[in-house]
């Protein structure tokens, strides 16, 4: 491992992380990970591990970590639609070109239920969306 180990290690952990400050300067030159805190993305909570309190510098540092993390998780979020998008186009082609019937049958109520499902919350949601800016227009004037 090289030599520039961050200060803070971050385990992440189902809704968040298990944090931790590393440690090199000691006798043996081993790498310490000594257990400060639990982080939760969800809602933001921040927990000192035991006893601790936590520094200025952990805080910080904890709070610069969940801000990239909600980040990527937001980024992973579109990342997963855009990639069901294209899925459902292969979908499409797989049933048009290769779908045998009795693929078709195992699928076909499945499928018909979920995209129903998908359609009538995309509609309800772009009309809420539609709705909310005719109101934004309309407080303007």
């Amino acid at each position: 491992m090289g030599a520039d180990l961050p200060d803070y290690y971050f385990r992440i952990r189902e809704n968040g992380a298990a944090v931790f400050r590393v440690d090199t300067e000691n006798r043996q030159r081993r790498i310490e990970m000594d257990q400060i805190a639990v982080v939760n993305v969800r809602n933001g909570e921040v927990k000192p591990q035991g006893d601790r309190s936590l520094t200025d510098a952990d805080i910080e540092a904890i709070q610069e970590w969940l801000n990239n993390r909600v980040a990527l998780l937001a980024q992973r979020d579109i990342d997963d639609i855009h990639r069901a998008v294209d899925y459902l186009n292969i979908t499409t082609q797989w049933v048009q070109a290769k779908a045998s019937d009795d693929q078709l049958e195992d699928v076909t109520d499945a499928l018909l239920l979920a995209m129903h499902d998908l359609r009538t919350v995309l509609i309800r949601k772009k009309a809420d969306r539609m709705l909310a800016e005719d109101e934004k227009k309309s407080g303007d004037d």
